[in-house]
């Protein structure tokens, strides 16, 4: 585990599209988010909110526990929770911490972590922090494809999206 990882290779902050009603100013105003920070949230975050859909689009959030290491969020789920059947059918998921004063939004795709080697390493990891085991079902990791971030009360100057150019699943428009 990294405690001080940089952000994954080739990323880069720079202020999320959205509409001029909210007021974003240019990078060159205000300040982005670091990574830094990002990632010492995201370590040491208690509860995380999973949002996942169907097949069929119908949306699901639910609050786990997690970690952050190694660039990637861990968690695990029962198998027969409505979280994995969507991960079955649609691997896209939102990652969001609790807080709306501090926001650290991850959107990336979820898989089973197969490696027993790193699961025991993680089991521990998490041991350390909840006092209990992973669990008995798979456990998930969600590696970013992008990260969005701001405080709320430097919103909108704060406003950050982190993203490596050229790997975005974002439809030209769309974010």
């Amino acid at each position: 585990m990294r405690p001080n990882e940089g952000p994954p290779e080739g990323w880069q902050a720079r202020r999320p599209a959205m509409p001029a009603g909210y007021g974003l100013l240019p990078p060159s105003e205000g300040s982005l988010v670091a990574w830094e920070h990002v990632t010492t949230r995201l370590r040491e975050a208690h509860n995380y909110w999973v949002s996942s859909a169907s097949a069929h689009g119908r949306p699901h959030a639910m609050p786990v526990w997690g970690l952050w290491t190694d660039g990637r969020f861990i968690f695990s789920t029962d198998p027969a929770s409505r979280k994995a059947r969507n991960f079955q059918a649609n691997p896209r998921v939102v990652i969001h911490l609790e807080s709306a004063d501090d926001v650290v939004v991850l959107e990336g795709s979820v898989e089973v972590v197969k490696d027993a080697e790193w699961l025991t390493t993680m089991n521990k990891a998490y041991a350390a922090k909840y006092g209990v085991p992973l669990g008995d079902g798979p456990v998930f990791q969600v590696v970013p494809l992008r990260v969005f971030s701001w405080e709320e009360s430097g919103f909108p100057s704060t406003a950050t999206k982190w993203e490596s150019p050229g790997k975005s699943e974002a439809v030209v428009g769309q974010e």
